[in-house]
């Protein structure tokens, strides 16, 4: 891949990328933005790794889940829920606590059921890709997604 091939690759998974970032850093804007950055520099000195048969998302969604993982275990974090951090630069008011719930929500569940119920149900990945992107197995990412399913329903309904 070329780097003229690779920015618009870049440009084409930017968006889709950050709001998996940022639903995955249960709506910290400033921690997504600064692991989506990271992730596009790690993907840029990693290109040689990437075979063309493989899709370009589900490479860089690889790469922006390990480099999340690395984050929160290197700075030994629970992501708080700021909901101050939630709001963007163009919505009013009312709409910056449009998904607060849901990132409260998100936010008690543990990094991998989070990765896997973002990854299926926000990206629409199929479980075989969800397997290639988190290395694990089918059984790993069904039992991710029925854990998640099952600790969101109780979640939800106790609030």
């Amino acid at each position: 891949m070329t780097k003229e091939e690779f920015t618009i690759s870049i440009a084409k998974e930017q968006k889709s990328l950050r709001r998996f970032l940022l639903a995955l850093c249960c709506g910290d804007k400033t921690l997504a933005d600064d692991i989506a950055q990271e992730t596009f520099i790690k993907a840029y000195l990693s290109l040689e790794q990437y075979h063309e048969k493989n899709k370009f998302s589900a490479w860089l969604k690889t790469i922006a889940h390990n480099t999340f993982l690395d984050y929160i275990k290197y700075h030994k974090i629970y992501l708080p829920l700021d909901y101050a951090t939630t709001e963007t630069s163009n919505e009013n008011s009312d709409s910056s606590f449009k998904y607060q719930e849901l990132y409260y929500a998100l936010n008690k569940l543990s990094p991998k059921e989070r990765t896997t119920i973002l990854l299926y149900y926000l990206e629409g990945y199929s479980i075989k890709e969800i397997c290639d992107i988190i290395c694990c197995t089918e059984d790993a990412v069904k039992q991710q997604l029925l854990r998640g399913r099952k600790h969101l329903k109780a979640i939800i309904s106790h609030e």
